[in-house]
């Protein structure tokens, strides 16, 4: 198994600690790459990982493979689950990595003289082999891998809010252009009344046009 410690390490930089979670996500980093082939870290973006939770395990996801929010190599889709899809970019393979539904079970047979539940997690997700831990089932996207990785640079404006969308987000309807949040229930809707009010005024408009 490769050495986990420096991988922990980073992972905890931001943390200022290490946590069962944190460890999760470097050792399901380095099974899903295990999966795809991949020993090492792979070149620039030829790797997307798409995390069904944000937060420690994502650290610990991004500690092992390089793949970051920022490179956009790391999406979050937040299903509230400890599990990622990973995705060869070239060659479109894609394996999907969650743990086994018994882990927190499993532990005590690699740390028997550990009878609280963090410590005992701590101890044995560094040990345990990935067959102990992990499924791994191959899938396939339901959004092309073209769709998901996009083009960059590609700009419009949203017909109704007017602001600006990128990376080929836009939604088409009606013949409008339109951003998500003016498209479907964003998770906001302006509060202040002038806003509110222009809101409205297009909700209506665009609830005008869909109905003709």
């Amino acid at each position: 198994m490769k050495d986990l410690q420096p991988l922990l390490e980073l992972s905890a930089r931001n943390h200022s600690h290490i946590c069962p979670r944190q460890i999760l996500g470097v050792r399901m980093g380095l099974a899903g790459m295990a999966a795809l082939g991949f020993c090492e870290p792979p070149a620039k973006k030829e790797l997307l990982i798409i995390t069904e939770t944000d937060g420690c395990f994502a650290d610990g996801l991004s500690a092992a493979t390089g793949c970051m929010v920022g490179h956009r190599t790391l999406r979050v889709e937040d299903y509230g689950k400890v599990a990622a899809t990973f995705v060869n970019v070239k060659t479109a393979q894609t394996v999907h990595v969650a743990p086994v539904s018994d882990i927190r079970q499993r532990v005590y047979t690699y740390t028997s003289d550990e009878p609280r539940h963090y410590f005992a997690q701590m101890q044995a997700y560094q040990i345990m082999p990935d067959d102990e831990m992990f499924t791994a089932t191959a899938v396939l996207l339901t959004t092309p891998i073209e769709a998901i990785v996009s083009r960059p640079g590609v700009r419009v404006d949203c017909d109704v809010c007017g602001e600006e969308i990128m990376n080929e987000r836009e939604i088409k309807r009606e013949g409008l252009t339109l951003c998500r949040a003016c498209a479907e229930r964003g998770y906001y809707q302006p509060v202040e009344q002038n806003a509110t009010l222009s809101y409205v005024l297009h909700t209506d408009r665009l609830s005008h046009q869909f109905s003709n």
